[in-house]
């Protein structure tokens, strides 16, 4: 894992257990970037070895496996990595330090000293030299600079001035937290149960006990890794949860996060009752008195989940056509934004919710943004008036009415995307088969023309969105006010009423980049 490019695995004929045999077969497959050890093993490792062993078993039987002898030349074994060995060293290349912390993930772990304790590292991914995102500093010993606190993770540097991102730090008491929540609290509140909450309870600490059959019996201050549970363990108690919880589904590293007994249950009351902590995200409003209402426009640029200014503080006059008259200042987006922009929504699509979740769900999720336009329609109505001197009756009707029929429409399209199973041999006894699987490309970059703004926007951003795409969106310049404003301020109001219990995880991580 530290800089190789190769890896794959080796069938020996049976030796002294020195590993010394002659070779049989080997398999070799690419290390990518992000690979760890995890990684390999589902993707490669396991499928492929199973075939190998096959595959040797099928030689050795037709008496034609090879004997091949294995040279003493350039044969090394990487010193076994202990903790106390697995200590971040940081006078290197970003990349270097990327590759340490993926070999020793998840055992023994790499870590370092922070604020005078022990910090181990997990879930790293290479970003090489993109744009350094906002955050706080994190003072590191040894470190060429301070690292960042973000929203995604913990960005640290190399020597070389390029980055890295872990996505999850484990103290020394181990307790495990999203490397985002570092400067955040904890909240120490104990929630009070209801009867029902204490029936689940109940039934959780009998399934801790099921699956943890050598302690006598689950306290609150059981803790599940202490007591002997293993990875699969972890997948048996997301499944039971799962079961047992009306389909609510955790992720591994809720466990990882919350060990002890009585956090988990805590951890799991908060996610049934949709009480999941959502940073509150700020809006400055621009509010103009128009057609007997109110209007509030956010005019700053919306890049990942966040209302900003640009680069420099930039902005530029946006004009009522009917009257020649500034509507407001809004941001003038500059290179370094959208690089911004790109990089958040990459981000949001390799690691975020919304192109992994059931397709359903996330056509529930489009309906729903569909509902909140609907409710506000007269409203999006004046501001596209005032903004692409629309009469208000069309931009009602045609404008505002057939972006909300063309998102609905596109919802009902997210779990009937489907592929093709083609028959391509009907001989006996294989029957072989061929099929396809539409999958989403990834970021989507749509410009969006002055005219008809909002439609422009809806036939074009629905239906990737539908297919479980990111998006980054550049309106007109001189329709700006309409569109990403109001739709994001519809997203941000959305993403915080979606309070279906079990959704609204899903919901938080499910915000696209506009």
């Amino acid at each position: 894992m530290q800089g190789d490019k190769k890896g794959g695995f080796t069938v020996f004929w049976a030796d002294a257990g020195l590993d010394t045999g002659d070779i049989l077969l080997q398999k070799e497959c690419e290390v990518l970037p992000d690979d760890t050890v995890n990684s390999i093993y589902n993707r490669f490792l396991f499928p492929e070895g199973i075939k190998g062993m096959v595959e040797a078993v099928r030689l050795i039987a037709e008496g034609s496996a090879p004997r091949i002898p294995q040279p003493t030349e350039g044969a090394t074994y990487d010193p076994m990595q202990k903790k106390e060995t697995a200590k971040i060293k940081w006078d290197q290349p970003a990349e270097a330090i990327h590759n340490f912390i993926r070999g020793n993930d998840k055992v023994p772990g790499a870590w370092t000293e922070v604020n005078g304790s022990k910090v181990t590292f997990f879930g790293s991914a290479f970003t090489s030299n993109g744009p350094h995102p906002d955050g706080e500093l994190l003072e590191i010993p040894g470190a060429s600079r301070p690292a960042l606190v973000t929203k995604n993770g913990l960005v640290l540097f190399g020597n070389d001035g390029k980055t890295l991102t872990v996505k999850n730090l484990q103290f020394e008491d181990g307790k495990m937290i999203p490397a985002s929540q570092y400067y955040k609290s904890s909240d120490n509140t104990s929630l009070q149960l209801s009867q029902e909450e204490q029936a689940i309870a109940d039934e959780m600490r009998a399934t801790w006990r099921r699956i943890l059959t050598n302690v006598p019996g689950i306290e609150d201050s059981t803790d599940f890794f202490k007591a002997g549970a293993a990875s699969m363990d972890v997948v048996r108690l997301v499944e039971e949860v799962k079961l047992k919880c009306n389909g609510l589904q955790l992720q591994n590293e809720d466990v990882y996060m919350a060990t002890r007994f009585e956090e988990f249950i805590q951890l799991l009351v908060r996610k049934l009752r949709g009480e999941d902590t959502m940073d509150e995200i700020l809006i400055d409003y621009v509010e103009k008195d128009v057609n007997n209402m109110k209007l509030r426009i956010p005019h700053q640029l919306f890049i990942n989940g966040q209302f900003v200014d640009a680069e420099g503080g930039k902005t530029y006059d946006t004009i009522n056509p009917t009257d020649g008259n500034a509507i407001c200042k809004v941001a003038l987006a500059q290179v370094s934004d959208i690089d911004k922009a790109v990089a958040a929504a990459k981000e949001a699509f390799e690691n975020g919710e919304w192109g992994k979740m059931n397709a359903r769900d996330r056509g529930r999720l489009i309906y729903r943004l569909a509902d909140l336009m609907e409710e506000h329609q007269e409203e999006l109505a004046t501001i596209e008036s005032i903004d692409s001197g629309a009469v208000y009756t069309l931009a009602l009707k045609t404008h505002v009415g057939m972006s909300i029929q063309t998102f609905r429409y596109f919802a009902g399209w997210c779990d009937k995307i489907q592929g093709s199973t083609i028959p391509i041999n009907q001989a006996r006894p294989n029957r072989n088969l061929s099929f396809t699987k539409r999958e989403p490309i990834g970021v989507c970059g749509i410009v969006i023309p002055w005219n008809y703004p909002l439609m422009m926007l809806a036939w074009k951003t629905a239906a990737c969105l539908a297919a479980g795409n990111t998006v980054v969106l550049k309106p007109a310049q001189v329709r700006r006010v309409t569109l990403p404003a109001q739709l994001c301020r519809f997203t941000v109001k959305f993403l915080k009423t979606y309070s279906a219990k079990k959704k609204k995880d899903q919901a938080e991580r499910a915000c696209w980049e506009l």
